[in-house]
């Protein structure tokens, strides 16, 4: 069955950086669109980025902080993340395999297969 583990998380300081992966199995990244998602404690979860054949998205809230990529070679999905700010702790999860190409990149119905999440905790 198709496997997407998130890693990287952690806990860092304002200002900091961190590299999510998403790592995949029985499912080919190169292939398929792609996202990272997030939810913290008490919100809903929202749209962070995402990529498609020669396309990438990003919310308001991320650009020109973070940085989607997808290594095809190790079938392995990123995202960099620069000059972190509290309000972006959160559970943030990969998502991948767009069934639903009619729903635009931040709606999680576009995809088809997710990853557990793995933590992102940023102090003041």
């Amino acid at each position: 069955q198709v496997q997407l583990v998130e890693s990287g998380g952690g806990s860092v300081q304002a200002g900091g950086s961190l590299r999510l992966s998403c790592a995949a199995s029985r499912f080919t990244v190169s292939n398929y669109c792609m996202g990272w998602f997030r939810q913290a404690p008490g919100k809903e979860r929202e749209g962070v980025a995402a990529i498609n054949v020669g396309s990438t998205s990003y919310a308001d809230s991320v650009k020109g902080r973070f940085t989607i990529s997808k290594d095809n070679a190790k079938n392995t999905l990123y995202l960099q993340m620069n000059n972190l700010k509290p309000e972006d702790t959160a559970m943030y999860y990969c998502a991948g395999g767009c069934a639903n190409l009619d729903r635009p990149w931040y709606e999680g119905l576009r995809y088809t297969y997710w990853g557990r999440g793995t933590q992102v905790t940023v102090s003041s």
